[in-house]
């Protein structure tokens, strides 16, 4: 309540306040306002826990700043650190810590799917370790080793979003462009399939690639004019087999609230959610 009308630059979480902006000579502004709404409402700050004109800061488990977003270091420290799993439980563990980051890894939920897997009721408690399991234990370590970073969004620039479908999942990524006038990641996005999912033809995989991507982007996209990166066959299929079942008539209604223009784009170029779901399961074939 304090801040309302601040929301640009100053959000709160619990009794956390993190102040941010573009210049030097903006932040003194931001910070003088938000200060003096402390004060009008009464209430304290103390000093020494107060961090000011910091190039980056550590922020709910992440390091935030410079229009980056970065996983925090002492977390990545620990789960490159994690012994492998012994019970059920234990790989429970290590998904939660892991999947608290997962926005930072490609295809996640491909990925990590043969881990999941494991915490499935109808498993044993003692786990069954294969080679399977191991290759994704270390690719999700790998992967969030190598110093993952996020674009900040800007809701001034125009959104690219990309999707994919493979054999045991969907996903997509949210780009935008750089200073560098190249396309960078804001958020990933994934999920593993279900059995029944799993028997699905690879193109109702990809429409269903399609309506998971904008579902969960909406608070990104939802009133912006994007593009969306896809094959047209998906799109196409969507929209003429829809009478069929209340399924599909669902799915065909998803894509209407929002603006966006289609870029049709093959498996083969889809450089960032196709290469990485086919490198992370060879088998795959969406």
């Amino acid at each position: 309540m304090v801040l309302v009308g601040l929301g640009e630059y100053a959000v709160a979480y619990l009794d956390d306040v993190a102040i941010f902006s573009d210049s030097w000579a903006v932040h003194l502004e931001h910070l003088h306002k938000v200060l003096e709404r402390i004060r009008e409402a009464g209430l304290t700050v103390k000093a020494k826990k107060c961090q000011i004109g910091l190039n980056r800061v550590t922020y709910l488990g992440h390091q935030v700043g410079q229009g980056t977003i970065s996983p925090l270091q002492a977390k990545v420290d620990a789960i490159q650190k994690w012994p492998v799993p012994k019970s059920k439980k234990q790989v429970q563990s290590f998904l939660g810590l892991a999947g608290y980051y997962r926005r930072f890894v490609p295809h996640y939920s491909q990925i990590a799917a043969p881990l999941t897997d494991l915490t499935k009721k109808k498993q044993p408690n003692a786990v069954q370790w294969t080679e399977k399991c191991q290759k994704a234990f270390n690719k999700l370590k790998a992967t969030l080793m190598s110093d993952p970073v996020l674009r900040a969004l800007d809701f001034d620039k125009p959104f690219l979003v990309t999707t994919d479908a493979s054999e045991r999942g969907v996903g997509a990524v949210l780009m935008q462009k750089g200073p560098d006038q190249e396309f960078h990641p804001v958020v990933f996005l994934s999920k593993k399939l279900s059995e029944r999912e799993s028997n699905w033809s690879v193109t109702e995989k990809e429409c269903y690639a399609i309506v998971y991507a904008l579902e969960k982007l909406r608070p990104y996209v939802w009133g912006q004019r994007f593009h969306l990166q896809t094959d047209h066959a998906a799109l196409k299929w969507l929209h003429t087999v829809k009478e069929t079942n209340k399924k599909l008539l669902r799915w065909s209604l998803a894509p209407q609230d929002f603006d966006f223009d289609i870029q049709h784009i093959s498996g083969a170029s889809n450089k960032v959610a196709d290469a990485l779901s086919r490198e992370s399961f060879p088998e795959s074939t969406g």
